[in-house]
């Protein structure tokens, strides 16, 4: 795939697509493609909580007086986090941000060192399919191999195939009537995301319900052409 070494400028992306579109999957081969860091918001809460620095002890009061963490903490973590070397070739942001307001407030913070979003980048997929998609998963109880109902079955029913176990998990929320929920939740949530970063002509929308390896290859071209 691309080298890390032929981009010009540092990239900050931001991935949007409803539960089980592949945004984790796509993330880390990004990682892997480009030698980009993924920041998701939760992460950076529980790493900036456990550093002690100034916004994280902020963020820890509020948690434990059972709040949200307010987006203006959010932001000093993050501007926190992206001072350190080793996302010098760019991020890929994970939740957040999550509304236009919060879109706004980290255009206003990329400004100041005299960045801004490269692309966000819209998975699109199909609303049935992803409920198909998501509803039949479920995994390895022992080594957590992830299979499905209809795309893939161990090779010898009732086995898993990396580490031979026999009993396997569905996660509680991966059924048809909460994936249906939660498609209509995100797009509800993301609409004003979608046209906000459509304003400002930086968003990209791709097919995912292709190929893992093809969806790869898009996003890497995208990558390549807005970082040259």
């Amino acid at each position: 795939m691309t080298d890390a070494t032929t981009l010009t400028r540092p990239a900050v992306l931001i991935l949007l697509g409803p539960p089980g579109a592949g945004k984790g999957t796509q993330a880390r081969m990004l990682e892997e493609d480009f030698g980009l860091v993924q920041l998701s918001t939760g992460d950076l809460l529980r790493a900036a909580v456990a550093a002690g620095t100034e916004a994280g002890n902020r963020a820890k009061a509020v948690m434990e007086a059972g709040q949200l963490v307010s987006d203006e903490i959010v932001l000093a973590i993050l501007k926190d986090r992206m001072s350190q070397p080793d996302v010098a070739r760019g991020i890929i942001l994970d939740g957040f941000p999550r509304t236009a307001g919060q879109a706004a407030a980290l255009d206003d913070l990329l400004a100041a060192t005299d960045q801004k979003v490269t692309a966000a980048i819209s998975l699109e997929v199909d609303d049935e399919a992803m409920v198909g998609r998501v509803s039949g998963r479920y995994t390895c109880a022992g080594c957590g191999e992830g299979y499905h109902d209809e795309f893939k079955q161990p090779a010898v029913a009732g086995t898993c195939d990396k580490c031979g176990g026999t009993t396997f998990k569905r996660r509680a929320d991966d059924n048809a009537e909460t994936v249906r929920e939660r498609l209509s939740a995100y797009h509800a949530q993301t609409a004003p995301l979608i046209a906000y970063y459509d304003g400002k002509g930086v968003l990209e929308r791709i097919d995912a319900m292709g190929a893992i390896d093809q969806i790869r290859r898009t996003l890497s071209a995208i990558v390549s052409r807005v970082s040259a």
